[in-house]
């Protein structure tokens, strides 16, 4: 998890004192309350009330200076911080600080927001002390939001209005167990507020043929690893290792699509192999199978800048212990240093259930 601080720190300072050419910014502050969303049979008993909160943020408008602006009509990027009661003394409060983009649609009164960052929950899993709470099995979490809203700026002077659907998610990614994480949806509404008085016009500079950009194929070579445990509480936390390699086609200036092969070292399965030999002799298990897995996957990489967003859906071709199903999902953000070498950190899942945070190191050839 100190890993995951530096990441969202670096970014944090890097957006903080990055500049343009000439800019404006606003900030908005957004009240919330809806539900908990039951993803997961085991978490009935945490669902109480209507959980609320407040998202604050602060944003900073992109008028085309950057080609990538204006092929995504230019977007906004900034910070945000949250807090949220969850209605039950069991899940207790969090707090949350995020780095973000706004993605704007419908000559721009539709906004779609997407946020990642780290979150902090007051009262986590204690097996003395607060053993119900099978959500959140450490303090420091993972969380990801999103904001869909409807959008008027500066209606009265520099202050507008915006209103939506928001989605908050909670999760330590199995780095410690429990962890069945949680998802709210709400709804929200919310006010603007435009700090700067002028602002530059809005560029585009963009050849006829922009979108017509093709590329060869390329190879890449991937490592990722990190730590995580199984869903039995205090079997204990243990490195992964995992090597990709797969190719990738350019189709145009936004998208590639991929084609590849995983090899997982998973060495938390040794021990949940031993354990099911041990605690469950009906299940058949020898406890000598084996814990290694390769996996071939198909993906979309979406390219914002130096930044993009991965996408991937894999299926295990060696499995020779059964975990969570044969199929699984990769989602996460790359960030390319020069034109080969790029790290990435991402989350793989098997559908809503997370196995892993992966820090990864690659090179594009």
């Amino acid at each position: 998890m100190r890993l995951i601080v530096l990441c969202f720190l670096c970014a944090v300072c890097r957006m903080s004192f990055s500049q343009d050419k000439a800019y404006t910014s606003f900030i908005d502050v957004n009240y919330f309350s809806g539900n908990i969303a039951l993803h997961n049979n085991d978490i009935l008993h945490l669902i109480q009330g209507h959980p609320e909160g407040v998202i604050f943020g602060w944003n900073k408008k992109t008028y085309g200076f950057n080609a990538w602006e204006q092929r995504y009509n230019y977007p906004d990027y900034g910070m945000s911080i949250a807090y949220q009661n969850l209605k039950n003394k069991v899940l207790g409060n969090v707090v949350s600080a995020y780095v973000h983009y706004n993605f704007y649609f419908f000559k721009r009164y539709l906004m779609f927001r997407i946020g990642q960052g780290l979150a902090y929950t007051n009262n986590p899993y204690n097996k003395e002390n607060n053993f119900r709470n099978i959500a959140f099995g450490t303090h420091i979490m993972s969380s990801t939001y999103a904001l869909l809203n409807y959008k008027k700026e500066c209606l009265f002077d520099n202050i507008g209005f915006q209103a939506g659907l928001s989605f908050i998610h909670y999760s330590n990614a199995n780095v410690k167990a429990p962890n069945t994480s949680i998802n709210s949806i709400s709804l929200n509404v919310g006010v603007t507020y435009r700090l700067e008085e002028n602002s530059p016009e809005y560029q585009y500079t963009l050849i006829e043929n922009d979108r017509g950009f093709r590329q060869s194929i390329k190879y890449n070579l991937v490592f990722r690893t990190g730590i995580n445990e199984s869903d039995v509480v205090g079997s204990g936390q243990f490195p992964f290792y995992i090597v990709s390699a797969y190719t990738d086609k350019r189709i145009n200036r936004k998208s590639a699509l991929q084609l590849g092969v995983d090899v997982f070292f998973s060495n938390f399965l040794k021990e949940l192999i031993y354990y099911k030999s041990v605690a469950f002799p009906e299940d058949n298990i020898s406890g000598d199978e084996d814990f290694k897995r390769v996996g071939v996957f198909v993906g979309h990489e979406l390219f914002i800048n130096k930044i993009s967003i991965l996408s991937q859906l894999g299926y295990y071709v060696y499995y020779p212990f059964d975990f969570e199903g044969r199929t699984y999902f990769r989602i996460g953000v790359k960030r390319y240093f020069g034109n080969k070498w790029f790290g990435a950190l991402t989350l793989k899942s098997h559908g809503a259930k997370a196995e892993a945070v992966e820090f990864g190191i690659g090179v594009r050839l």
